[in-house]
C-alpha cells in the first residue's frame, strides 16, 4: 500500500446545501462537505467563515439539502460564488425556495431531500469558522423520491459525493446489498 499523509479524504463525502435566511430575509446557499450525523437527529457541519455563518449567528435555523446529478452545476456555483460578493447570487443560481414551515429558512425545492435544521452548539468558534452541532427538526422529501413502502428511495435521488482527491463530484450507485444481512452469510 503506498502512504499519503493526513488529508480530508474521508468518503464519500456528502454535497450538503445550507440554506439561511440573511438579516433582511434574504435566501442564501452555500456548499459544505465536511459533515456527518452524529446521532439519531443530531448532524455536525465545519463551516468556514461565509455568509452562511453571519447568518447562522444572527439565526441559528437552517436547512441542508442534498445535491444530486440534476443540481451539479448550481450546486457548485453556490459553493465557489460568495453572497457577500455577489448579492444576485441566488437568482444567478436558478434555485427556488420557499419558506421552512418548521424553521426560520429557505427550502430549496431544486433537491430531493432537506433538513430543516437548528443549531444546538458551536464548537471552536474562531474568525475562520466554526463547528455546528445540530438538531434535525424535520426531514422533507419530494414525492418523486418516494418508495413504494412511501419512503424515501436513495436510488432514485441521484446523489453525488464530493471526491476531495481529484476535486470531482462522482454520483452515488446502485444498491448492493442489505445491511445488517450481508454479513450473516459468514454465520
Amino acid at each position: 500500500m503506498k502512504s499519503f499523509n493526513a488529508k480530508p479524504w474521508l468518503l464519500p463525502q456528502p454535497v450538503l446545501i445550507i440554506g439561511t435566511y440573511d438579516e433582511n430575509g434574504v435566501p442564501n446557499a452555500m456548499n459544505a462537505a465536511w459533515a456527518g450525523q452524529a446521532n439519531m437527529n443530531v448532524i455536525t457541519i465545519s463551516m468556514g467563515n461565509h455568509k452562511t455563518t453571519s447568518n447562522l449567528n444572527a439565526c441559528g435555523e437552517f436547512t441542508v439539502a442534498f445535491a444530486s446529478k440534476e443540481t451539479m452545476v448550481a450546486s457548485d456555483y453556490v459553493g465557489i460564488v460568495s453572497q457577500k460578493s455577489h448579492p444576485e447570487k441566488m437568482q444567478k443560481s436558478g434555485l427556488t425556495h420557499e419558506k421552512a414551515t418548521n424553521i426560520n429558512a429557505p427550502v430549496f425545492t431544486d433537491y430531493p431531500m432537506t433538513f430543516e435544521c437548528r443549531v444546538k452548539e458551536k464548537l471552536y468558534e474562531s474568525e475562520t469558522g466554526y463547528y455546528i452541532v445540530a438538531e434535525i427538526v424535520n426531514i422533507l422529501v419530494d414525492e418523486k423520491y418516494l418508495a413504494e413502502d412511501g419512503k424515501p428511495d436513495v436510488e432514485k435521488m441521484n446523489l453525488i459525493t464530493f471526491d476531495p482527491i481529484h476535486m470531482g463530484y462522482i454520483a452515488l450507485g446502485e444498491r448492493v446489498g442489505q445491511a445488517f444481512g450481508e454479513g450473516k452469510k459468514l454465520k
